[in-house]
């Protein structure tokens, strides 16, 4: 491991850890493999970083960790958001610098997961020299509509804009210089949450920071899970993006495969090594030959937050859609069933009850409990029981003949299974936002009591409904604490009947598909002995409280981690607690605390964020204070607090 400065064309060093392969020979020239992410690479990622490090150093590459600028051991000031210009530009210089080095072959690749993943992404928009071929583990390049600030195009608040918000005012690694000309800048940092809360819908601000995936031509193996939030990348990226593509799809959460719960877990790293042999060395490793898709199909199993191993096969898909899916439409009938045949008309209403979806937890896809106390304030149409084995594969949709009594309201569609037990289980689902039903970018207001018709494009699924068991829509307008909650009491409305109807469309698929190759079972990883990492076991731990009599709900979540170093030790903690009022839907709050202890040697340093987001019907009111304590006593503090109308949201 060697450490090094990367200079920028403005003057300021980028700080690297190049991990170099042992006993290289005179003159012998190696690729480059970059991860580029701004998680402090001598302290918060240390122990992560080394097996995967390791594991490509010791095949024959150069694996570099670099801190985007701001962050960590890297100079700089914190750029104004995530996936800024600035970052990108940096980026285009670290891919240069690592091409030019004498024990470069001038071939670089990225790699990483999520905010890693979306760098590699943004880099082969870019088409930066001497980027040869990227691997993106769980990343997008939908800002607006994937990402964790606005999931479905509606607002959402998690654990992220804690970590972040506070991590901007931390220093790097083992010093942590109170230094004012290297604190000051970092500490005084806007909140990106709030710049974030500030950009409503989709527009410049989001899609100016990334390019159409038809630009993408870097030969890209994208890796991605059917419990995380960004999988839809994987099937844009397959039909927009010129690019060579290798794809892996398992029925995974926010995790890199070979250590992801719930399994079954395979190894990637040497898959990445085959990858990139061929693109950076020259190596036929027989990568052009593979799947162009692999993905899981699942099959049924009860409702289980601490299930170990999904059942399901691996299959593989060359083409995308796959050529043997038949988008299958079920019509929503006045009965509350789901069948093949057009509805007779009617129309179905709901009372809008904003505090629902506590069960559905805090993105798409988490291993979930049984979801029917958020099914018993929707409405719901279920399937007759199968008659045969039914296999989906895609992204299902609702399409919906809608309507509200107020000028904003969301929609959500839940897919499940239902069991003859009555146990359900949810497969997948998603949101819109009734505003952005014709333009994520220019939003406009309900007319109260007309029809609209909305298309609920359902996030990546796989599923297998077993033979006896029903398949289940539930349409709600609220999915709270997951999105935050439209500010009019209402009524909304379906409208069935006829071919038009409202209904369900599922792509079906033969239940067995065409074998995929084995994958090998998780290799054993080298690890650091000189850092310890207690892990963050997501999903944390929340609870739920409702308050029948004043029809208020609250829901508290909190996790945390701890390292040891060499230096020292840190320990993090994180809550948040979401409060919600049935009574009065424009009055719903965020508050979170973060705080991270540094116990190093003769002082101790503690880093502390509180976030407090209310509402009313008009507007956010946001307020934010970082602070930064030295052996108990208060050293330096800002608070950031503004008024912010709601934009549709």
């Amino acid at each position: 491991m060697e450490q090094a400065w990367i200079p920028m064309k403005d003057g300021v060093r980028l700080a690297a850890t190049l991990y170099m392969p042992d006993g290289a020979k005179p003159g012998e020239k190696f690729p480059a493999l970059l991860e580029y992410l701004p998680y402090r690479k001598d302290d918060g990622t240390a122990a992560g970083d080394y097996p995967k490090h390791a594991y490509f150093a010791r095949r024959g590459y150069v694996s570099v960790r670099v801190d985007i600028r701001g962050f960590g051991a890297s100079e700089g000031v914190p750029p104004e958001r995530e996936y800024s210009e600035q970052e990108q530009i940096d980026g285009e210089q670290v891919i240069a610098w690592l091409a030019q080095q004498p024990w470069s072959n001038e071939n670089v690749g990225m790699f990483g997961i999520s905010w890693g993943g979306f760098t590699s992404l943004q880099m082969a928009m870019r088409h930066a020299p001497g980027l040869k071929a990227i691997l993106a583990v769980d990343a997008t390049a939908e800002l607006f509509h994937d990402d964790v600030h606005y999931i479905d195009g509606i607002a959402h608040i998690d654990e992220f804009e804690l970590n972040m918000d506070m991590a901007e005012g931390w220093v790097g690694a083992p010093n942590y210089s109170l230094d004012e000309k290297v604190l000051g800048p970092r500490f005084d940092s806007p909140p990106w949450s709030l710049l974030y809360l500030k950009h409503q819908h989709e527009g410049p601000f989001w899609r100016d920071r990334v390019r159409p995936l038809s630009e993408i031509t870097t030969p890209s193996f994208l890796i991605g899970g059917l419990l995380d939030g960004y999988r839809d990348n994987v099937p844009d990226m397959l039909m927009k993006s010129k690019a060579p593509i290798k794809a892996i799809v398992g029925p995974w959460n926010h995790t890199f495969p070979n250590d992801a719960v719930p399994g079954p877990q395979v190894e990637w790293r040497d898959q990445a090594v085959r990858w990139f042999d061929y693109w950076l060395k020259g190596r036929d490793t027989g990568v052009r030959q593979d799947p162009r898709l692999v993905i899981y199909m699942q099959h049924w199993h009860p409702p289980d937050p601490n299930l170990q191993n999904v059942p399901g096969e691996w299959r593989r898909e060359d083409v995308w859609p796959p050529q043997s899916a038949r988008d299958t439409p079920f019509f929503l009938q006045g009965n509350h069933t789901l069948t093949g045949y057009a509805a007779v008309q009617a129309t179905h209403q709901l009372k809008y009850v904003p505090t629902i979806g506590v069960e559905a937890r805090f993105w798409w896809g988490e291993l979930l409990s049984d979801p029917r106390p958020v099914d018993a304030f929707s409405l719901v149409y279920d399937s007759a029981p199968l008659e045969n084995e039914v296999a989906i594969l895609g992204r299902p949709h609702a399409l919906l003949q809608a309507s509200a009594t107020a000028p904003l309201a969301n929609w959500f569609a839940r897919l499940s299974d239902v069991a003859p037990d009555g146990t359900v289980t949810q497969i997948t689902g998603a949101g819109l936002n009734g505003a952005q039903r014709e333009s994520t970018s220019e939003p406009r207001d309900l007319e109260p009591g007309k029809v609209y018709p909305l298309d609920i494009q359902m996030h990546l699924t796989s599923w297998v409904f077993p033979k006896g068991h029903r398949i289940r829509v539930a349409i709600s307008n609220a999915l709270w604490p997951m999105m935050l909650p439209t500010p009019y009491a209402m009524t909304t409305s379906l409208e069935l009947g006829g071919r038009s109807g409202s209904r369900l469309v599922l792509p079906i698929v033969p239940v067995h598909g065409a074998a995929a190759p084995e994958f090998s079972p998780p290799q054993p990883s080298e690890e650091r002995t000189d850092i310890k990492n207690e892990g963050f076991p997501w999903p944390g731990e929340w609870t739920a409280e409702r308050d029948e009599a004043r029809q208020k709900t609250t829901v508290h979540w909190k996790g945390k981690d701890g390292y040891e170093y060499p230096w020292g030790t840190e320990n993090d903690f994180e809550n948040l607690t979401y409060e919600g009022d049935d009574a009065h839907p424009e009055t719903c709050s965020v508050r979170g605390e973060a705080e991270s202890v540094f116990a190093l040697k003769g002082r101790t340093l503690v880093w502390r964020g509180h976030l407090l987001v209310t509402t009313d019907q008009k507007n956010f009111y946001y307020k934010y204070t970082r602070e930064l304590l030295k052996d108990g006593e208060m050293f330096k503090s800002k608070t950031w607090q503004e008024t912010i109308p709601r934009d549709h949201q």
